[in-house]
């Protein structure tokens, strides 16, 4: 009587355990991540080879559009002496902390190309580019070139510095991102791993 027992014990639990696994695998299958939501947070590969200067490629990454703007001398020049003008100069507040390599007057790892997240930081409108100075800018008549975000009014230098007393509470966001060459960049990774 002991060896029958012993023999349904063991027939039972290996049949327990092959409906376990047929029942677990699956499942756990199931709860891994998409494809599609792998790659929507994935690094993307751009070439920037083909913007012009005074020019903007905009990609998405993570679901938001992110602005690779070639900027001229022109539009270099306009962030000399504006500092005092923006509510975060240097880039030192934290909810959209800024990559080291950054922390700079342009906010790049080259000054010619500004790579940002085109989301505004006050309620999640998306600025306009407003590359042209003066009346024509439509926004006044000492405007030099930066963004503009219709929303609210929120204004945003060539560098994505907000402007002191405006809506947006923070600089537009730099997101990591490494230069493959003088014509690819990868947004979403540097050389300390991915974002």
């Amino acid at each position: 009587p002991d060896a029958s027992r012993r023999s349904w014990m063991i027939t039972c639990g290996a049949a327990g355990g092959v409906v376990g696994a047929a029942v677990g695998l699956p499942l756990l299958a199931s709860m891994a991540p998409s494809e599609k939501a792998r790659s929507a947070g994935a690094p993307v590969e751009v070439d920037i080879g083909e913007i012009a200067p005074g020019g903007v490629k905009i990609v998405e990454w993570r679901g938001k559009p992110v602005w690779i703007v070639r900027r001229t001398s022109e539009m270099l020049g306009s962030l000399q002496g504006s500092a005092a003008q923006l509510a975060d100069p240097n880039s030192d507040r934290q909810d959209y902390p800024v990559p080291d390599y950054a922390k700079n007057e342009h906010r790049s790892i080259k000054p010619e190309f500004l790579i940002t997240v085109g989301i505004c930081t006050h309620l999640g409108c998306s600025p306009v580019p407003k590359f042209e100075g003066g009346a024509a800018s439509g926004i006044a008549p000492d405007w030099k070139t930066g963004f503009f975000c219709p929303c609210h009014g929120s204004t945003f230098d060539i560098a994505g510095r907000v402007f002191a007393n405006k809506p947006a509470p923070d600089n537009l966001e730099v997101p990591r991102h490494m230069y493959l060459s003088d014509s690819r960049v990868v947004i979403g990774r540097d050389e300390q791993g991915e974002a």
